[in-house]
């Protein structure tokens, strides 16, 4: 990796990581976090996607945290089994036993979030047990009125006073290995992701930053890429409803000299 971490990840391939928000065993998306609608079979749509040249997939039980109940892991299992990418699983996560749990049942990753927050020991413990590289730390992020950027916990329904890159820097230094950064105020809207946010820690961080929320054209993606300098870039609607294919997105960004797995 070199002696400089900070640089460690910047020039590397970009990745595209389509989203699947679970609810009641079905994938569905939402604007802004709320008027959820039903998105498809996840099982089809993960085949699919690993199909189409996904470089990773995201799971996300997007009520488990708020319903406290555990991660649908027979779900993530029959998943596992139909694609053969890095899979990333979140949801109500909140010890080392969930997380052998998840792994186990074929997750490459767990993805962190509202449990962190309330118990951020939980970060340090999961990256010694099963390394850095294995824990994403989600965070639900909304600019206020200040102009800053705010933490939102239990699916977005929850306002923290911790500032989104205050708590991104402590969870790196925890052991976070990766940040999954969602801006509430871009989520669904599909008018482009949160350049602003996304590039503030993108330059602060040592770890790879996965943009989240507003991807609508082709367009968007450059700009997280080109502009943001963020690692990955997470889309779900515009994925689920065929506006964009993956393949067509890629062929886009290396047509823009943008670094993408063909």
């Amino acid at each position: 990796m070199g002696s400089n971490s900070t640089t460690i990840n910047r020039g590397l391939t970009k990745r595209i990581i389509p989203c699947l928000d679970i609810k009641d065993g079905r994938t569905v998306k939402g604007t802004n976090f709320v008027a959820l609608r039903d998105a498809g079979d996840p099982i089809e749509l993960a085949t699919l996607y690993a199909k189409e040249g996904a470089d990773e997939l995201v799971f996300l039980d997007i009520t488990a945290t708020h319903e406290k109940r555990k991660t649908l892991s027979e779900l993530v299992n029959r998943i596992s089994q139909h694609i053969n990418i890095p899979f990333t699983v979140g949801g109500g996560i909140s010890s080392v036993e969930d997380v052998s749990a998840l792994l186990a049942n074929g997750a490459d990753k767990i993805s962190i979030n509202s449990a962190a927050y309330k118990n951020p020991a939980l970060i340090n413990q999961l990256a010694k047990e099963f390394g850095s590289q294995c824990i994403v730390l989600a965070i639900d992020t909304k600019k206020e009125a200040d102009g800053e950027w705010y933490v939102y916990l239990n699916g977005g329904r929850v306002k923290t006073d911790t500032r989104c890159i205050d708590w991104a820097v402590s969870a790196v230094n925890n052991g976070a290995g990766e940040i999954l950064l969602t801006s509430m105020n871009n989520d669904g809207t599909k008018q482009g992701f949160a350049l602003d946010i996304n590039k503030t820690l993108s330059s602060l961080l040592s770890v790879p930053v996965i943009a989240s929320g507003g991807g609508g054209s082709l367009e968007h993606f450059k700009d997280v890429f080109n502009i943001a300098e963020a690692d990955a870039a997470l889309a779900a609607s515009i994925f689920h409803f065929n506006e964009i294919e993956i393949k067509d997105l890629k062929r886009y960004l290396h047509a823009n000299n943008i670094s993408v797995r063909l």
